[in-house]
């Protein structure tokens, strides 16, 4: 029997977790079929690979990033940390809770850079069409070398979806939305708001992007920050120059009519409004289509493709856990692949998929949302050798980080939580981020000395708490 062929699509962090798990297996002695990923960037990293580009990169193709120069993480670290990596292993002391971009792209890269998974990453190539042939029950890839031009396809007897669902935006037609003199642009298109100090900034939007790019543009000064929402509002205590308003019933130049009758002028229109499930590289019968939520239709435990059991999607979902959920796919994909996890029959999968469904269906608020996808993840681990870790801990990490942004939406992001893999507390941020104007890897890792006021504040820095054994 020949040896079985694997494409995986993106090396995103998903694509990443998937050459981790078969490069796992391979450490443990088994033999894993040849893994080939395709990567249309220049190196992986996938939302996190930040590049300053926008609209169409140097090869003429659609940038994949949404990532911005100065995010920072907007939920805890602990609650992403790899069972099997963990961020005391990486960074070799305890780093606080909310690190910015670089630092987690660094922890990102950091678990596979000594290792020979990128040779299996064929990097700048895109995949332009991938087809099933039914009756060698095989796929044909159709790349494109994006550097030499060149066009190729090979035959695969599985494929991996690991592009994820946050690079193709979801831009909604505003009434009067032409006659607008300002900036306007969709969220994956922002890549840094200094620009918009002194500006009069709208957020058409009412979640992670709109909450995160309005409190990004109050700490580098805008005038005012209003964001308008479809639905229900965040309901945060905003700072004063802050404003929830709801839905826009048009624009008129500059001026922007709400449906409550309210009217604000604005400089700069950033669009938050979401992104779409886009696959333009499968046909309709492979391509998931669905809403942005924590339990898509079509996909048997959330990633095997219900139509056609060889094809499987990895974080497809929306996301409360992301970068261990991933792995936890990742390693049950990899088992059902090696022969290691049975796959049941379509009419199994099938009432299986519905009995999920109408937990999730059923589901009331943000509490029942993160405990679904803890019990989602921890029904996908047990079926693996994935490290089992503490889900319910998880969960009230999760809680209590919703409760610190009630409390105050510009300091959540100083507040410590303990690993769950470790035991380890965060470190407290030598700067609040409030005041922290650098993001860069260096200057996070630093000890710059605080001044006599900071001490008066904060009392002298103490040694950090050691890192526990993994």
């Amino acid at each position: 029997m020949s040896k079985q062929r694997i494409a995986i699509i993106g090396a995103g962090p998903s694509g990443i977790a998937a050459l981790r798990a078969f490069q796992s297996a391979q450490r443990q002695g088994a033999k894993i079929p040849e893994v080939v990923c395709f990567e249309k960037q220049d190196d992986w990293g996938g939302q996190w690979n930040y590049n300053w580009r926008s609209g169409i990169d140097k090869y003429g193709e659609p940038v994949h990033s949404s990532m911005y120069r100065n995010l920072w993480s907007n939920g805890p670290k602990e609650a992403l940390e790899f069972a099997e990596y963990t961020f005391d292993e990486h960074f070799g002391r305890p780093i606080s809770s909310y690190p910015p971009r670089e630092a987690l792209w660094d922890y990102i890269d950091g678990r596979v850079r000594k290792t020979d998974v990128k040779d299996k990453v064929q990097f700048s190539t895109a995949v332009r069409w991938i087809e099933y042939n039914g009756e060698d029950d095989n796929f044909t890839v159709t790349v494109e070398n994006l550097r030499s031009k060149t066009t190729s396809s090979s035959e695969f007897d599985r494929v991996i979806v690991a592009t994820g669902h946050f690079s193709f935006p979801n831009v909604p037609d505003v009434k009067g939305i032409e006659t607008f003199p300002g900036t306007l642009h969709h969220a994956h298109d922002f890549r840094g708001a200094e620009k918009l100090a002194d500006k009069r900034v709208l957020l058409i939007g009412a979640s992670y992007s709109a909450e995160d790019i309005g409190v990004q543009a109050f700490k580098m000064g805008a005038r005012s920050v209003t964001m308008s929402y479809r639905t229900r509002p965040q309901g945060y205590k905003w700072p004063e120059g802050m404003e929830e308003l709801p839905g826009i019933d048009h624009f008129d130049g500059e001026t922007v009519h709400f449906i409550n009758g309210e009217t604000r002028e604005f400089d700069a229109v950033i669009l938050c409004t979401g992104y779409l499930h886009k696959y333009p590289f499968l046909a309709s019968d492979l391509a998931l289509s669905s809403p942005n939520n924590i339990y898509p239709a079509g996909l048997y435990r959330g990633v095997v493709w219900q139509k056609n059991p060889k094809l499987y999607y990895l974080g497809a979902q929306d996301q409360w856990f992301t970068f261990n959920m991933f792995d936890a796919q990742a390693w049950y994909v990899r088992d059902l692949i090696m022969g290691r996890a049975k796959l049941p029959s379509a009419e199994e999968r099938a009432a299986h998929v519905k009995q999920w469904r109408a937990r999730f269906q059923a589901l009331d608020g943000d509490a029942d949302d993160v405990q679904f996808q803890a019990d989602y993840i921890r029904d996908l681990i047990e079926a693996t050798d994935y490290p089992m870790f503490d889900l319910d801990e998880v969960v009230r990490i999760f809680l209590a980080w919703k409760e610190d942004k009630k409390q105050n939406i510009l300091t959540y992001r100083d507040k410590q939580h303990r690993s769950v893999m470790t035991g380890t507390m965060a470190a407290e941020h030598h700067t609040t981020w409030l005041n922290e104007l650098d993001d860069s890897l260096e200057r996070y890792l630093s000890t710059p000395e605080r001044s006599d006021i900071e001490e008066l504040v904060h009392g002298k820095p103490e040694e950090a708490e050691p890192a526990a054994k993994a």
